[in-house]
């Protein structure tokens, strides 16, 4: 499966489309309504296939009659969606019951604001697409073609971002055209705080932090929020700058993590990464790791490597890759989070990150059978 994207022309007509989506939020709301009384009434779970009738009998009634504007497939999904959120709800409530287990709890789904929801979707009917031109119902909407659609069509999202623009979002039954990276190398990666990436042969990469960068732009532009009368055009103004500001910053960060990623895929034949605790890490550090983006660089970076071929190996995050030495295998116990550099009674000096980097990269090699660990236990492996 593949996903294409494409921005839409700026258009009056785009107005439908908010409407639309507006449409969707109002659907959701009753939909969430209508679950929560149920829930309470009965102590059961609403069925999806009931609540799809009956939104299909209230469709028919003045009231709900602006229901019609959307699709009917796109009601479906929203009814969908809601049950499948409700289902993980139940599922992870009942797991947490049984283990009795402790940390982040996943929440059932709540009313949403119509300004803040975002999209709808149609699957196998609703829309047709001509070159750059889609139908949806009976308007037609343009939008910027920068690249061939491969595949068939399996699913449309119209998405909207918080600046108003709107996204076509195609999903396709098309299939990567994987190819090998041109070397069989295997690289340990390790990603921190100080340097973003210290690879296993000494490389070691600085990532931009484009949030840390705007901090002053921000704090203005939420300022010249702040002072702004609500419902007035300025203050919308304003929202949209601040909205403009927070894109620029994923973009710069998106543009980062793709350059590397690709990068690395094309260069390794294989990547031995650390399955990162970012949750914890977000706690003790904070902004730092949400500027970083630690989460979205391994998704991409196994995104590319599903193009070259390239293996991605996780280790576990409690395998000591910091702590044992790459020389001759004995595990520091002392070894502080401060300390970046430290000497092993071998004689050894070490540089924090790229010791733990060579540590992972013959563990990934182990994983992968082509040799073994040097000392201590073997971690758990995710290929």
């Amino acid at each position: 499966m593949r996903t294409f994207v494409f921005k839409a022309y700026a258009s009056k007509r785009n107005r439908k489309l908010h409407r639309q989506i507006g449409v969707a939020a109002s659907i959701w709301n009753h939909c969430i309504a209508l679950h929560k009384r149920y829930y309470r009434l009965f102590s059961r779970h609403l069925n999806q296939f009931q609540l799809m009738k009956h939104l299909t009998k209230l469709k028919k009634l003045p009231r709900y009659a602006f229901w019609k504007e959307l699709g009917s497939q796109a009601v479906q999904d929203v009814v969908q969606r809601i049950d499948k959120a409700y289902l993980l709800f139940f599922k992870n409530a009942k797991a947490r019951k049984i283990e009795n287990m402790s940390g982040r709890k996943v929440r059932p789904p709540s009313f949403r604001k119509w300004f803040k929801y975002q999209s709808f979707t149609l699957k196998q009917a609703g829309y047709s697409v001509t070159g750059n031109l889609i139908v949806i119902g009976k308007q037609q909407y343009r939008f910027f073609k920068s690249y061939e659609i491969e595949g068939k069509i399996k699913t449309l999202t119209v998405k909207r971002d918080a600046l108003g623009d709107i996204f076509f979002v195609f999903v396709t039954d098309a299939e990567h055209q994987t190819f090998r990276a041109a070397t069989t190398e295997i690289a340990g990666m390790d990603i921190g705080l100080k340097d973003f990436l210290v690879i296993s042969d000494g490389t070691k990469e600085l990532a931009p932090q484009p949030l840390k960068q705007a901090l002053k732009q921000l704090a203005k532009a939420n300022r010249t929020l702040s002072r702004k009368q609500r419902g007035s055009n300025n203050r919308r103004k304003a929202r949209k700058n601040l909205a403009r500001l927070h894109r620029t910053i994923a973009n710069r960060r998106k543009d980062f993590h793709f350059k590397q990623a690709r990068k690395l895929a094309h260069r390794y034949n294989a990547i031995a990464i650390e399955n990162l605790n970012l949750s914890g890490m977000k706690a003790l550090w904070g902004r730092k790791v949400s500027d970083l983006g630690f989460g979205g660089f391994v998704s991409i970076l196994e995104h590319q490597a599903s193009k070259t071929g390239c293996t991605i190996v996780k280790i576990d995050r409690w395998f000591p890759s910091s702590r044992l030495c790459s020389s001759c295998g004995k595990i520091n116990e002392r070894l502080m989070l401060r300390d970046r550099e430290w000497s092993c009674d071998c004689g050894a000096i070490h540089d924090r990150d790229l010791n733990a980097a060579i540590n992972i990269q013959r563990a990934g090699t182990s994983a992968l059978g082509l040799g073994d660990v040097r000392s201590g236990p073997i971690p758990a492996i995710t290929v």
